[in-house]
């Protein structure tokens, strides 16, 4: 077996990784996000913060290839693209930030920005302005900056979508296309910066496994008429990832 391999099959909390993976594709499946509200704070705990970021980055290509097809039929492409890009231009001085950090800054840092985002879910809280087009790439830069730097890549944009009036349906397909375009552009700057090994990227691959069929599962359980119940147990799984990740159940 080659060493890459034994490498990747013998790290610590693997089990629980997968666990988490598989959690957090079933509740993106259906709500076209959370996922690295529920990965990153259970990761974090195993894989220092680099290999975290690059880990949910990969894995959400398996995502990607799920639920983009339905996903670009029904999104505001054009707006998407605006965000995406600000975001993908952004995320090099979040990961810079991330490698300048200690292990446990960047986790208390995930566990804050988790937090403070479901607390303005599960409140209801709604932004009712207007978004110019300087305040979409103002959002989209910052959600590139939170991501490269703890792997979180969604909160932000998640915050603005799911604070606005648009339907479940264009606010999970916008969510998901700007997910897809951050991950590839965060796992391009890591390989550029040579932040990862070929260890971390099996582990991505072990990992896209469960989360794409727990993905698919997700998907053919998504009903809009369901939307609240769905976001309400999104809420109730992103608490209990939060609470388990902060280091004071070390």
């Amino acid at each position: 077996m080659p060493d890459f391999l034994s490498a990747a099959l013998a790290t610590p909390g693997l089990g629980w990784l997968i666990l988490a993976i598989s959690t957090a594709g079933i509740v993106r499946g259906f709500t076209g996000f959370g996922s690295a509200l529920i990965f990153v704070p259970v990761a974090g705990q195993f894989l220092p913060p680099a290999e975290v970021i690059l880990v949910i980055s990969t894995t959400g290509i398996a995502s990607t290839c799920a639920l983009v097809p339905r996903a670009w039929g029904q999104a505001h492409r054009s707006e998407v693209a605006l965000l995406a890009g600000a975001a993908i231009l952004l995320a090099p001085f979040g990961i810079w930030a991330m490698t300048h950090l200690d292990e446990l800054t960047v986790r208390w840092i995930v566990g804050v920005i988790s937090a403070i985002t479901l607390t303005a879910l599960m409140t209801g809280w709604r932004y009712r302005g207007g978004i110019r087009p300087s305040g979409l790439a103002a959002i989209g830069a910052t959600g590139g900056v939170v991501g490269g730097m703890t792997g979180l890549t969604g909160p932000v944009v998640i915050l603005f979508y799911l604070a606005s009036d648009r339907t479940a349906q264009i606010i999970r397909a916008n969510t998901i296309l700007f997910l897809a375009a951050l991950d590839l552009g965060i796992i391009v700057t890591l390989f550029s910066s040579q932040l990862t090994d070929l260890t971390t990227i099996v582990i991505g691959a072990i990992l896209a496994v469960p989360y794409f069929v727990t993905t698919m599962i997700g998907q053919a359980l998504f009903r809009p008429g369901y939307e609240k119940t769905y976001r309400w147990a999104a809420y109730a799984v992103i608490a209990v990832a939060v609470l388990t990740g902060l280091p004071l159940f070390d």
